[in-house]
């Protein structure tokens, strides 16, 4: 059976071609009633748009892509407990690109690796994206940003730790989030409070301990330099700076991990080293990944809105208010969506004595 074309749309629902080609791609300015009776004939039929037809009628290739950060995905998937932040980002733009009839790919870019110029530039050539959105540390990536400018490519950056640039940005304020657990804590009665930072190319690394450091000044409460560590994101490091903070002469009371899965690791540390959690110490992590709720106790943290974000990046792009080329007199799109404090039951009042 041969399979149905643009053209037996187009016959059935008495329209040209060129107006089953606008209301398929979802353009403007086709009165409601003609997109109705497209759109009726299209069912009828079963026609589905090929994707590579839709590409060659027009300038678009109707793809959206991710640039993920190699490293550290391949680090979760070969812990065996993994990150969901990836797929909070997949998982908003998907819905957005189905719904405006476009394709998602994610795409892993080695950020380490010195051909990482060729590597982009031969995405951008194969793929022709209609919009990339740049998780960090692309976000902030110089030859990243710069082959994205000269393809004329539209991007949204999210979550970078330098706010100027050519590009959209959507993120949240990681300095007031981790200030506010930081003081969430202190609020608890605890003084002694270690922090655990991230991953050093990532821009809330530094961000989240600015945040921290900030809010025990303004508490007027000491900060030993052993007690913060060095981890990357990742439940092992997490466990590692946690089991070293244990081990302190005169320990914290209360650790701040600047991610769920670091902060996991923290909750094992204290449990091989018979250390109540929240009795002798409190845990809290951020994120709020699904982690968070199944871990006992669970997690007190910060939700960032990841799949708001990724749903706005890629609105965003499809509408084409992410493009820009400097010559605009409005500076490029700047989305600051709020971030929520939640406490569960790893953080308590710090123990008397």
């Amino acid at each position: 059976m041969a399979s149905v074309t643009i053209y037996d749309v187009a016959a059935r629902a008495e329209v040209s071609i060129k107006t089953v080609s606008r209301v398929m791609n979802k353009e403007p300015n086709v009165r409601p009633a003609m997109r109705d009776r497209v759109l009726e004939a299209a069912n009828a039929l079963g026609y589905a748009p090929n994707l590579s037809a839709r590409s060659l009628a027009g300038s678009r290739s109707f793809v959206i892509a991710v640039f993920a950060d190699a490293a550290l995905t391949i680090d979760h998937w070969r812990s065996e407990r993994g990150s969901d932040y990836l797929q909070r980002i997949q998982l908003g733009a998907t819905l957005e690109c189905r719904g405006a009839g476009y394709h998602l790919l994610v795409e892993l870019i080695d950020h380490d690796d010195p051909k990482v110029r060729q590597e982009v530039g031969a995405l951008l050539a194969a793929l022709k994206p209609d919009g990339v959105i740049l998780t960090p540390p692309s976000c902030d990536n110089a030859v990243v940003l710069e082959l994205l400018d000269k393809s004329g490519t539209p991007y949204v950056r999210l979550g970078p730790e330098k706010p100027e640039g050519l590009g959209a940005r959507v993120h949240m304020d990681d300095v007031a989030a981790a200030r506010e657990m930081t003081e969430h804590l202190a609020d608890l009665g605890h003084a002694r409070i270690g922090f655990i930072m991230g991953d050093k190319r990532y821009g809330a690394s530094q961000a989240r301990r600015e945040g921290y450091l900030a809010a025990m000044k303004a508490r007027g409460l000491k900060v030993d330099k052993a007690w913060i560590r060095q981890g990357d994101f990742t439940f092992e490091s997490g466990h590692e700076a946690a089991t070293a903070l244990l081990a302190l002469p005169v320990r914290p009371t209360a650790i701040f991990a600047s991610s769920d899965e670091m902060a996991l690791g923290a909750l094992a540390a204290a449990a091989e080293a018979e250390i109540s959690v929240p009795g002798e110490v409190s845990v809290a992590g951020f994120d709020d990944s699904p982690v968070s709720r199944l871990s006992r106790p669970q997690l007190s943290t910060i939700r960032q809105p990841l799949v708001e974000m990724s749903t706005l990046a890629t609105k965003m792009l499809i509408n084409g208010v992410a493009r820009y080329s400097g010559a605009e007199t409005q500076p490029p799109r700047d989305e600051l969506l709020p971030f929520t404090l939640i406490h569960r039951a790893s953080t308590a009042a710090v123990a008397e004595g």
